[in-house]
């Protein structure tokens, strides 16, 4: 994590312009079959989680403003490890000879 920046993006490419959140489905709310609210105290789960999300919202949209490119990778998402590389090497505009030289 880069504690200087607003949020505390997990990964940082000054070069690319760009950050990377990991977000656990769970804790960000994402509208996935990993994320269900606990049958206890359900309002005050919902409540707590709504805010991460309004948080991570706000953080984003700080790290836009001082021209940060923000992708999201979502736990889920790194299942189908493949496709999250693709994704992410097309959203980073990495060229073949990059992505050839990242995975050496």
């Amino acid at each position: 994590n880069v504690n200087t920046l607003p949020g505390k993006p997990d990964l940082v490419f000054p070069r690319h312009n760009a950050v990377i959140f990991v977000h656990g489905c769970f804790w960000h709310m994402h509208q996935c079959p990993l994320f269900r609210l606990p049958a206890t105290r359900t309002a005050w789960w919902a409540e707590k989680l709504s805010l991460n999300r309004q948080r991570d919202l706000a953080e984003q949209d700080k790290l836009r403003e001082l021209g940060w490119r923000v992708l999201l990778v979502w736990e889920c998402e790194t299942k189908q490890r493949e496709e999250l590389t693709l994704r992410l090497r097309r959203e980073l505009k990495l060229s073949e000879a990059a992505q050839d030289g990242a995975s050496s």
